[in-house]
C-alpha cells in the first residue's frame, strides 16, 4: 500500500530556509525604534526632483518696462541750462532704449522735450523741440526706427516741479520718453 504526501509550496520553502516545525513563540515584545534627523550620521538624503531654475525675463521684453528694476524704468533724459546736448551720464540709458525699441519694432515712442520756465514761451518751445529731437537723433543712430519715434515739445507746460529755484528748474529741463499706450 502507498502512502501520497502533500506537501506544500510554502512547507518546502520552509524546509529550504531551515525553519523547524516548532510552534510560533508566545508573544514577543515590540522592537526598539530608532529615531533620524537629518543630522544623523548615516542617514539618506530624500530622493528630490530637480526643479529647473525659472527661465531668465527678458531685459528688452515688455515687462522690462514695467519692472523698476530695469534701466528701461527710467525715462527722462535731462539737460544743463539753455543747452539740448545729451550729457555722456545719459548715454548708455539711450542705448537701452534703443535695444528695446529694435527688439520690439511694432511699439512706437513719443519724446516729449520741456524747458523751465525762463525765457519766453517761444523760445520755451523751440529748446524744448531741440531737445526732443537730440534724443531722437541718438536712437536713430543706435539702431531705432524713424518709424518708431515722434519728438514733439511742450515747452515750459509740463513742469514736474513748480519751485523757482535752480535744483526744481533742473528737473524741468528734460526730455520724457513714452512708449505705445502712455501717450
Amino acid at each position: 500500500m502507498r502512502k501520497l504526501f502533500f506537501v506544500s509550496a510554502s512547507s518546502i520553502a520552509c524546509l529550504i530556509a531551515g525553519c523547524g516545525t516548532q510552534p510560533a513563540a508566545p508573544e514577543q515584545a515590540a522592537a526598539g525604534v530608532e529615531v533620524r534627523t537629518p543630522s544623523a550620521v548615516g542617514t539618506q538624503p530624500a530622493q528630490t526632483t530637480p526643479v529647473a531654475p525659472p527661465p531668465a525675463t527678458d531685459p528688452y521684453g515688455l515687462a522690462a518696462l514695467k519692472d523698476p528694476a530695469s534701466p528701461l524704468a527710467k525715462r527722462s533724459i535731462y539737460f544743463d541750462y539753455d543747452s539740448f546736448v545729451i550729457k555722456d551720464e545719459f548715454k548708455p540709458l539711450l542705448e537701452h532704449h534703443a535695444r528695446f525699441l529694435q527688439k520690439n519694432a511694432s511699439i512706437k515712442m513719443l519724446i516729449q522735450g520741456n524747458a523751465d520756465e525762463r525765457g519766453s514761451r517761444e523760445y520755451n518751445l523751440a529748446l524744448g523741440q531741440k531737445r526732443a529731437e537730440a534724443v531722437k537723433k541718438a536712437l536713430l543712430l543706435l539702431g531705432a526706427q524713424e518709424e518708431q519715434i515722434e519728438s514733439v515739445s511742450l515747452g515750459e507746460e509740463k513742469p514736474v516741479c513748480l519751485e523757482s529755484n535752480e535744483a526744481c528748474w533742473a528737473k524741468n529741463r528734460r526730455a520724457d520718453l513714452l512708449y505705445s499706450g502712455e501717450f
